[in-house]
């Protein structure tokens, strides 16, 4: 007599269940996470991103804090960061990494303090998958000084992306967004204020939520874009009054092809503890000026020169569209795997992303992609495939 089916993990749900189920949204099992894929399509999602507002859920990301005197140590010790020299309101895309100089993860780090304490506080967020570990890895290597706690599910966190996304919060609280720089933080007040609010720093989190939302101006669509970070008994009626207001519901699938557009990296795809940020094309976030775990192998690899790259690959033949693990080939050998791949809105082409010898990592070089059993050319693009409107302004 066979043993009974193990009981399927139960999936945690954000506080905009209710909300994605009257929007008809198709639900997924994503980093143990019920989430949305869609609502009415990803592309007419995609479409409304790159042209109006989308709105999404992203409140399955890790939420973390980190505030003491030595915060900023610790973060700076545990990222390729110097996150020292961090100044208040400013936020920084980041890694973490092991000893070997791969990704365990990639973070968004924000100072929230104003500077006038000793004490520091950051808001960390990775991704969803990788937020336990990188919680316990934190507090491996905290000091006395230092206290770590997590805030999902106390605190949401919605994205509201796309070119009328500055005017749509604006209207909708009556905020001065102006002043927000690119990759920059601020408290806003809740209520509508006059004059209009240009945003504070000092609150803690999640204290701070009681009377503002913490709004970051960041995103991993290419276009303009923000984060609000908001207690999750809030989050569904903001959420409609955002919607009421002409925002999108968008999805997982459309937020996937908005990031390959532009060549973001994707954790458990572009990276699993098996690639470094010189690899991934990503050396600008990496600031040898302080002492990090992986320094030296980082180092060392930039002086000899990453063995691969990850380059993006461009599919010509209509309707060959290549998936994450398609198999790549030059003059008929098999060199490796696609780490991402789909449609590319934007162009009407398939695309992908895949690491790529150092010598076959140059625009221009044809290659073939396996496809249904047979090979269709492809070809090395620059990234981003897709030049969207500026995030800066």
């Amino acid at each position: 007599m066979s043993d009974p089916p193990a009981a399927s993990p139960t999936l945690a749900r954000t506080a905009l269940h209710a909300f994605h189920l009257r929007h008809a949204a198709h639900l997924v099992p994503f980093a143990g996470w019920e989430m949305p894929l869609y609502y009415t399509s990803i592309l007419a999602e995609h479409r409304a991103v790159r042209s109006t507002v989308g709105l999404f859920d992203v409140s399955h990301m890790g939420i973390l804090t980190v505030d003491g005197a030595q915060a900023s140590d610790l973060l700076g010790r545990r990222t390729t960061a110097n996150v020292e020299r961090l100044a208040p309101g400013q936020v920084r895309y980041t890694f973490l990494l092991e000893a070997s100089g791969h990704i365990v993860d990639d973070l968004l780090v924000s100072r929230i303090d104003t500077g006038e304490e000793l004490a520091r506080r950051f808001v960390v967020v990775p991704n969803a998958a990788r937020t336990a570990e990188v919680e316990e890895i934190l507090r491996q290597h905290r000091g006395p000084a230092v206290e770590i706690a997590r805030w999902n599910p106390k605190v949401a966190l919605l994205a509201v992306q796309g070119p009328g996304s500055r005017r749509l919060l604006e209207q909708r609280f009556g905020w001065e967004l102006s002043h927000l720089g690119f990759y920059r933080t601020a408290f806003f007040p809740k209520g509508r204020s006059t004059p209009p609010s240009a945003g504070e720093l000092g609150p803690r989190l999640p204290s701070g939520l009681a009377t503002s939302y913490l709004v970051s101006r960041t995103g991993y669509t290419g276009e303009l874009g923000y984060e609000l970070f908001l207690p999750s008994e809030e989050a569904d009626a903001v959420a409609e009054s955002l919607v009421a207001e002409g925002a999108v519901p968008t999805g997982l699938g459309a937020r996937d092809t908005l990031r390959l557009e532009k060549g973001y990296l994707l954790s458990g795809q572009e990276f699993h503890r098996d690639r470094s940020p010189l690899e991934a094309g990503q050396e600008r976030f990496v600031e040898f000026d302080h002492p990090f775990v992986g320094r030296a192998a980082l180092e060392k690899e930039r002086t000899e020169g990453p063995p691969s790259r990850l380059v993006g690959l461009l599919v010509e033949e209509a309707g060959a569209i290549p998936r994450h693990g398609s198999a790549v080939y030059s003059e008929g050998k098999r060199l490796t795997e696609a780490t991402s791949g789909g449609l590319s809105p934007g162009l009407g082409k398939g695309v992908a992303l895949a690491y790529l010898p150092r010598e076959l990592a140059r625009a221009g070089t044809e290659l073939g992609v396996e496809l249904r059993g047979r090979q269709v050319p492809a070809r090395v693009v620059d990234l981003p495939f897709v030049r969207a409107a500026p995030t800066r302004g």
